[in-house]
């Protein structure tokens, strides 16, 4: 599937090249790397390797996102992972929401990742379920810009694709049957309230990875996205304190 839109202003992919611990950094559903890319810059002036892909689908127009499958999205995140594979010997991910979910895939299927890092990372959205059922609605409202802080906008679709729904409710699935293969440390942002993820969601991931190290931080003064919002710095700090803790 080729994309038919442009990409827009601020959803670019990011790479910035730094020592030899990489951090892979992923956006959620129907959002961008703007989301991302405060915490990217962040890491990147701390000297790390970093690398922001953009999901496939993403960044475009939702009618792009529509045409695409959860593999896209994992393919996405593994040209990133190998990007910085030929550029770092250590490496950690960390996602918001859908990219939480991702991440939680990666730790899955990579058991050589370093560490992980969820932000109100996305396993179970029982709000979603319903959407299974419908089979002649295209489009619903946009879930983005879910955010706290006055005059702040995620730059995120105006619909969401009914297929791409779907498609994360599957995925969302089958990370969450996987969850024991979880073992490398984790760090568990998730925000008191949060109008897209249920916030009971870093608990169940909490429960389900078999991880050693794996600490739950809540966030009081931010709802979804919260890494553009009032607790963007505890996260930019608390992950390059958990890095260094877990180098």
């Amino acid at each position: 599937m080729s994309e038919q839109y442009p990409i827009l202003q601020g959803a670019e992919p990011f790479y910035f090249e730094g020592n030899r611990v990489g951090i892979l950094v992923s956006h959620g559903f129907t959002g961008s790397t703007q989301s991302m890319r405060p915490l990217g810059e962040a890491y990147a002036a701390a000297g790390y390797t970093v690398c922001g892909p953009r999901l496939k689908g993403h960044g475009t127009h939702y009618e792009d996102m529509e045409q695409t499958t959860y593999q896209d999205w994992i393919a996405s995140i593994e040209e990133g992972y190998q990007w910085l594979k030929e550029r770092c010997d250590t490496i950690f991910v960390t996602g918001l929401s859908m990219g939480g979910t991702l991440t939680l895939y990666m730790a899955e299927n990579h058991p050589e990742l370093r560490a992980i890092i969820l932000i109100n990372a996305a396993i179970s959205i029982p709000g979603m379920e319903p959407v299974r059922e419908l089979e002649d609605m295209r489009f619903l409202d946009a879930i983005g810009s879910d955010i706290k802080k006055p005059g702040v906008t995620e730059l995120a679709y105006e619909k969401t694709p009914v297929r791409s729904v779907k498609e994360i409710l599957t995925f969302m699935e089958e990370v969450k049957a996987n969850l024991a293969q979880v073992t490398c440390p984790a760090l568990i942002f998730v925000s008191d309230e949060d109008h897209v993820v249920p916030p009971d969601n870093a608990q169940i991931i909490y429960d389900g990875i078999e991880s050693e190290l794996k600490e739950i931080r809540h966030l009081h003064d931010s709802y979804h996205v919260a890494t553009l919002d009032h607790d963007q710095q505890a996260i930019i700090e608390g992950t390059l304190e958990f890095i260094k803790k877990a180098l």
